[in-house]
């Protein structure tokens, strides 16, 4: 099944990527690897998804904050690909920031729910090295920001 089968499947749509709310470009492409700036968590309607986890927000609501910047990485990889996820070779690396209290130790288990997705999306091409941290706070109160290092063709 192809990325855009798969795609059509999780009936999920991709739209364009946000611009930049700071000095900073969505993605840079240096040889076959594109970087793809941090995410913030967006709720459907588009506002942010604020909140800290182990306070005010659980992990499975976490993970799906997670699984919905996943939807926009993609989003954001395919214009970098010039609008062919088809040339994506491999996801490399996923780095998670996720707004914790300073008790809360389960960050790897939010970033699951982006690592899930890309793994459903681009099957063994999706597999990737990972990190997940918690922090103090992320820029416009959300609770998970989330970047990707993807080889493309």
């Amino acid at each position: 099944m192809s990325v855009y089968e798969k795609l059509k499947s999780l009936d999920i749509t991709l739209s364009a990527p946000a611009a930049p709310v700071a000095a900073y470009v969505m993605y840079v492409q240096t040889g076959n690897l594109v970087f793809i700036s941090g995410h913030i968590a967006k709720k459907p309607d588009g506002s942010v998804w604020a909140g800290q986890l182990g306070k005010d927000i659980a992990t499975v609501e976490g993970q799906q904050a997670a699984r919905a910047i996943a939807i926009d990485l993609i989003g954001t990889l395919q214009e970098a690909c010039g609008g062919d996820l088809n040339r994506v070779k491999r996801i490399v690396k996923v780095m998670s920031l996720v707004n914790s209290t300073p008790d809360y130790t389960d960050q790897h288990l939010v970033t699951n729910g982006c690592s899930e997705l890309l793994g459903e999306v681009f099957g063994e091409a999706g597999k990737h090295a990972r990190s997940a941290f918690g922090v103090a706070q992320i820029p416009r109160g959300a609770c998970v920001e989330i970047e990707l290092i993807a080889e493309i063709a």
